[in-house]
């Protein structure tokens, strides 16, 4: 072989000998810490992002809507959610219709009035000197909206009417029935006012009035 063309073979060699040299070969530890940055840059991004959006929901959440006849309760009450309120008074007249049935007033005082409470203890009274007794079966309520509100000064009244399904029964001292029918379900229909102090931080409110609803 031509001693020049060794020359230039040899010296290609060494060329790209020392090139290797200079270069190295990646293992794959330096591409893991170069991801390891890019994930960790791509993560403070996300993060700095989700903040922002939350913030932004944050500064833009609206209030949950009301009824129309519940406008003049958020006008005096902005924190006022129409929907727990329900919520609340559906259990409320289920416990109280069941007390009063019962004749256990006392585990329901607190969330009376003086006047609804004499009421109540009246019409429990006479049963009682009548010999008389209820039962009640409750099944359930299937309706409860506002149909109208006021604010009187600090104090904000809900109307709220019910339909709910129940079999009532009034017996006699000997278990016979009076009133009622045990094996018919009644649709019963009422219209109660709840009442609250707007700067009370006490979230119940009391019934103050009742009635049927038409």
């Amino acid at each position: 072989m031509d001693p020049v063309l060794l020359f230039f073979a040899g010296l290609t060699a060494f060329i790209l000998f020392r090139l290797m040299s200079v270069m190295g070969t990646r293992s794959g530890h330096e591409q893991r810490h170069d991801l390891d940055g890019l994930q960790a840059k791509a993560a403070a991004s996300q993060r700095q992002a989700d903040d922002a959006e939350g913030d932004q929901q944050g500064d833009e959440a609206a209030p949950t809507p009301v009824s129309t006849n519940a406008r003049v309760l958020r006008e005096a009450d902005p924190a006022f959610d129409e929907s727990e309120y329900l919520d609340g008074a559906r259990a409320a007249y289920e416990m109280i219709v069941e007390a009063f049935a019962s004749g256990d007033l006392r585990s329901i005082r607190a969330y009376l009035s003086d006047s609804v409470y004499d009421a109540f203890r009246g019409a429990v009274v006479a049963r009682e000197e009548a010999g008389q007794s209820a039962d009640l079966k409750f099944i359930g309520v299937d309706h409860a909206a506002i149909v109208d509100s006021q604010v009187d000064q600090d104090r904000m009244r809900a109307v709220t009417e019910f339909t709910s399904n129940q079999v009532r029964v009034t017996r006699d001292k000997d278990g016979n029935v009076v009133d009622g029918d045990p094996n018919r379900i009644e649709l019963v229909k009422d219209r109660w006012t709840f009442s609250k102090k707007r700067s009370s931080r006490d979230p119940n409110w009391i019934l103050v009035a009742t009635g049927g609803a038409a």
